[in-house]
């Protein structure tokens, strides 16, 4: 078996092993996977922080050895907290942004396989938030960023991909998909027994979940949804003070911390 990691800003992951087919998530820098299959110019990878499967390029893949693949598997890595920030390296400047990893992050390093990279930002090793201000302080970093299919960055993210990576800065890891992130932490019987930081999750007409945000309050809720936005929030499900209506059907509230 073969495992990589990504060494560029993101690197989409299709459904099919096709650049037409529809993206179904992203990989940001640093994030480890391995490889399940090979098509041609194509890898089938599986995500370590999440299990999940997708297509990737081989033209933008970067193999890493079995040990620092379990290295990482076991401890985990600093990750990048601005928005956008630059690796420097051999007077070559690489891009990272919010939520990318930085494998080997040790004096203001992080390294991948012999290339090593200087970063001057702001990178903390995610600790499980002490309170759900500091995981609502991690949500505003993405506010008005664009809605996107299948993302998972500031500069294009669905509503999954937000929770997740809200999530991953305070600490804690979801799956990828919002009826995935259903099936963990307890429920919240009661609206009125919801907090500041859970999860609400709704669903379609058909009873399947379509959609997760993060509650800022008991009446207010931040998702992604044609970007990361704050609405009103009750029983009935999220209402747009914009459009004056209800946008989505709140199916259930998950607690995850």
């Amino acid at each position: 078996m073969s495992f990589g990691i990504c060494e560029m800003s993101l690197v989409p992951m299709r459904k099919e092993p096709s650049h037409r087919s529809e993206l179904v998530s992203q990989i940001l820098f640093g994030e480890h996977y391995e490889i399940v299959e090979s098509q041609k110019e194509w890898f089938k990878i599986r995500t370590s922080h999440d299990g999940y499967e997708g297509f990737i390029s081989l033209a933008q893949h970067t193999e890493i050895s079995y040990n620092d693949f379990q290295f990482l598997q076991k401890t985990g890595a600093f990750v990048c907290f601005d928005l956008v920030q630059l690796l420097l390296h051999d007077n070559k400047i690489q891009t990272v942004i919010l939520g990318s990893a930085l494998p080997f992050f040790e004096n203001q390093h992080c390294r991948i396989n012999t290339k090593t990279y200087r970063f001057d930002g702001n990178a903390k090793f995610p600790q499980k938030a002490a309170s759900s201000a500091l995981l609502i302080e991690n949500a505003y970093m993405y506010l008005n960023a664009p809605y996107l299919w299948g993302g998972r960055s500031p500069f294009g993210v669905d509503c999954s991909g937000f929770t997740q990576l809200v999530y991953k800065l305070s600490g804690y890891s979801l799956l990828r998909d919002a009826s995935l992130q259903a099936e963990q932490g307890s429920i919240v019987n009661l609206v009125d027994e919801a907090m500041p930081g859970d999860l609400a999750f709704f669903d379609n007409e058909e009873g399947h979940i379509i959609h997760v945000g993060i509650l800022t309050s008991r009446d207010t809720i931040i998702h992604a949804s044609g970007k990361v936005r704050i609405d009103a929030f009750d029983q009935v499900g999220i209402y747009n003070q914009e459009t004056k209506r209800y946008t989505h059907k709140l199916r259930l509230i998950k607690r995850i911390f």
